[in-house]
């Protein structure tokens, strides 16, 4: 992932159950000014929140988007303690977002 466009402080978190790590996150912001990019590896959620308006990012991804496989863990999730920046109004959720159940509930890697 990388952007082209703006910024995004953007997280990872170890979904394998078996993994040491296993619900540990790491964050870092990505820009078009800084030109640095990420690999998400498998067996990681992945989310980010944009810093500016007007954002744009472009994925690179190793097979076709497969909505059936989508899954979500919940952003705020206390067990993952993910410290996310200040916003001004706050975020902006999509329902499948705002409905995302926590890491302890979720559907993940063995």
């Amino acid at each position: 992932l990388r952007v082209v466009r703006g910024s995004v402080f953007d997280v990872v978190v170890d979904i394998r159950r078996s993994s040491p790590t296993f619900g540990q996150w790491s964050a870092l912001e990505i820009s078009a000014e800084k030109g640095n990019q990420i690999l998400v590896p498998k067996g990681y959620a992945h989310g980010f929140v944009t810093l500016v308006p007007d954002t744009e990012i472009l994925y690179k991804v190793t097979d076709t988007y497969s909505p059936g496989h989508d899954r979500s863990i919940r952003f705020d999730d206390p067990a993952i303690g993910i410290r996310w920046p200040a916003l001004p109004g706050g975020f902006q959720l999509s329902d499948k977002d705002r409905n995302a159940p926590l890491l302890a509930e979720a559907e993940v890697f063995a």
